[in-house]
Parts: C-alpha cells; structure tokens; sequence
C-alpha cells in the first residue's frame, strides 16, 4: 500500500502498555526498508523506560542476523509465528508443519490452481521451484533448487516453517481464496505482499498464537500488549492484543479491524506512539 496521508491522531492512552509488538515491512520499516533515525531513538527509549519489545514479522529466521544487525536485538517471532527467538538468537520455539502434511497439500493447492510454483522455509535455509520468482526471496544463489515434490522427497525430515505460493496471472484476492479453500484447516493462509503470493503455516500456526504464548509467559495480559501492523499476516495479532493500531498506508481490511490508527511507515506511525507510552510512563508517580 502507499497511502501516507497522516490519519487524525490516536487517542493518548490513559496507561502505557507493558508490551509493543510490531510487524516490520510497512510498518516499523520505511517504504525503503530502513529504520529511521526517529525509530530507532523511540525503540531504544521504550526499552530504557521498561516496555518489553517484540519484533513479529513473517520474514524468514534466516533473515535474524540482518534484523540484529539493522534493528537490534530484540525478541523476535519470525515466519509468522513459526519460529520465535530470544534477544540473543536462540531458539524458543519452532512450529512447523506436520511432516507428513506438506506433500499432499502442496498437491491439493497445485490441482486448483494449475500454474502456481512453490517455495518452502526451513529454519537456516530456503528452497524454491525453478518458475517462483527471485523477488520474492531478494537471494543472488539459494541452496535448495528443484520441484516441490523433488525437494520434499530429498529430505522429508527437514522441518518445514512455512510454505509460499506464487501465480503468474491470478489476482491476489482470487489466488488467496481458491489456495485457502484448497489448503483447508491443513494450514493456517494468509498473504502480505500485495502481489500474487500466499503464505501457509502449519495449523494453529499465527503471529497471535506466537506472541500471546510468549507473553503470557511473562505474566503479561493481551490487554497490555500493543500492536502494529499493515497486512492481511498482521490480522490474527491485531485481533488478540487490547490495543491494535493499524499504519496509514495499511491494507484496508487492517484499518478496519484495528481500533487505533497512527500515520503511515514512512511518517514514522509506530515512533509516534512509542513517544506517548514513553511519556506516560514518565510521568507515573515514583
């Protein structure tokens, strides 16, 4: 999306949250993928003043060591909830699919809906189908090259995080609804992109099952925890937490489920609310 119109400002809340969660293209990210100066500052501040930070992405575990490096350490679910991490990379939770579910359903999905390719997420690699477009995965070599079915059969038991599916001719709204009825309750769908391309994760698999069994770990209630986010994979989250905003440049079914609004990714939205929490916390009674 590229709406950057500043939306009317967010209510100030009455109390900061104990927990922001953010999703990161389109929303902490500018459009060119940075962290703004403002960002960053308002992130470090958050911490500083004791709000926990989590990074909540579907972008793959293997991209870690770039968002340590350009973002800081952070908390960090990844694959849409697939995989979660600590500040300092280790593991906490891998989610993948069932082993013996992958190959049937890509099976299922390729029947009804002839012409699409496939790529699939493990946790330190990638692999795609010759015909799956380079820009979806941004990589000049990837290790795994061949048919679903060929990469699939090669190692059975390598988990798998999430599975993507591209259509070269299909509309995303049409893609998405017949990869979704294909897929069934055998995986959780979703897309995020804008273009023609759909995310599986494995069953109960979302960025809320992630974070909410995180939190609540920490002793922390969904109605503590903020949120943002701008795509359809930011839904399940922005639903479970008790303060859901959606950017300004976000899809339009995002700005109608979120209860909150701030401006737009490349107008710094996530940083202007960080600022209010971080004032608020400020101003509570020692």
């Amino acid at each position: 999306m590229t709406m950057t119109t500043t939306p009317d400002p967010a209510p100030v809340p009455a109390t900061p949250p104990k927990l922001v969660a953010t999703d990161l293209d389109g929303t902490l990210l500018r459009s060119d993928g940075t962290l703004s100066g403002r960002t960053a500052a308002a992130l470090a501040a958050a911490e500083a003043a004791g709000i926990r930070l989590a990074l909540v992405t579907g972008r793959p575990p293997r991209g870690l060591p770039a968002l340590h490096r350009d973002i800081g350490r952070h908390f960090a679910v990844t694959a849409n909830g697939a995989a979660v991490y600590a500040p300092d990379g280790t593991p906490v939770r891998l989610s993948p699919f069932p082993a013996a579910s992958v190959a049937p359903l890509v099976a299922r999905v390729r029947a009804a809906v002839p012409g699409v390719s496939f790529a699939f997420e493990y946790e330190t690699v990638f692999g795609h189908e010759p015909a799956y477009p380079a820009w979806s995965y941004g990589e000049s070599e990837v290790e795994l090259i061949g048919s679903a079915e060929e990469l699939l059969a090669k190692d059975p038991d390598r988990p798998v995080l999430k599975i993507l599916a591209h259509h070269p001719t299909l509309s995303l709204r049409d893609f998405h609804t017949r990869a979704r009825v294909s897929a069934g309750t055998d995986a959780e769908t979703t897309h995020s992109t804008g273009l023609a391309l759909v995310e599986f994760s494995a069953p109960g698999v979302t960025k809320a099952s992630a974070l909410t069994a995180w939190s609540a770990g920490l002793g922390i209630r969904p109605d503590d925890i903020a949120a943002f986010g701008d795509m359809p994979n930011d839904l399940p989250m922005l639903r479970a937490v008790g303060r859901p905003y959606a950017m300004a440049n976000a899809d339009p079914e995002v700005r109608r489920v979120a209860r909150f609004h701030t401006a737009s990714n490349d107008e710094d939205g996530v940083a202007r609310m960080l600022e209010q929490f971080v004032a608020l916390v400020r101003r509570r009674p020692a």
